[in-house]
């Protein structure tokens, strides 16, 4: 529940106060945004599967998104960035996905 409250106020904040992004962060965001995504699917399919663990999705949230965060990056200093980009967008998305269809598969039983 307060997760879910915490993430209420965080959209109404956002939406009200319609914060900056600097931009030297605007090309890591997007790839923060689908790691964290990532996380959050996974924590959700393992609910369902009788698996969460608190700890296992916190440090599954942050090291996705720290790693996600450093490889655009080296990849921006190697100057392929943007297909690094596309690189981590692809396999976060098909993580994504796999995950909403189990959870799909788990609610519906389709």
């Amino acid at each position: 529940m307060i997760a879910a409250i915490g993430l209420l106020v965080g959209l109404v904040a956002g939406l009200l106060l319609h914060p900056a992004v600097p931009l030297w962060l605007q090309p890591y965001l997007p790839i923060a945004v689908i790691a964290a995504l990532d996380a959050v699917f996974g924590g959700v399919r393992a609910v369902l599967d009788g698996i969460f663990n608190d700890k296992v999705f916190v440090v599954s949230f942050l090291s996705n998104v720290v790693v996600a965060a450093v490889i655009v990056f080296l990849g921006d200093q190697l100057g392929v960035g943007t297909q690094l980009s596309t690189g981590v967008v692809v396999v976060l998305g098909v993580r994504i996905f796999s995950n909403v269809a189990s959870i799909r598969r788990h609610l519906f039983k389709a």
